[in-house]
């Protein structure tokens, strides 16, 4: 099975060091990064607006839970966005690419 993981970021400089560790750590297959989103959330009860970047992350199922946890360990946020969004259909050249690469 594979995985796309959603991650809001501060800015794009926070999008590349995430996406370049999990690259490095083997966690990703591949990162895309949308350098400037408008986010517009609750927090603690108040509508809050910022500029964020969006890192979307291709990878494998069986590495989620590693992937979140090493993500929480260098994201800036105390509470990031990092969210599984489940693969169920694929170009299945692109998906056996991500499984030659994470194995």
């Amino acid at each position: 099975m594979y995985t796309l993981i959603y991650i809001t970021t501060s800015g794009f400089s926070e999008s590349k060091k995430i996406a370049m560790k999990l690259l490095q750590e083997k966690l990703a297959a591949c990162t895309n990064i949308i350098r400037e989103i408008d986010s517009f959330y609750l927090w603690k009860g108040e509508i809050k607006e910022d500029k964020e970047s969006l890192l979307i992350v291709k990878t494998q199922s069986s590495k989620v839970a590693t992937l979140i946890k090493r993500v929480e360990e260098i994201h800036s946020y105390d509470t990031p966005c990092i969210l599984q969004i489940q693969v169920k259909k694929g170009s299945k050249n692109y998906l056996n690419w991500i499984e030659s690469e994470l194995d």
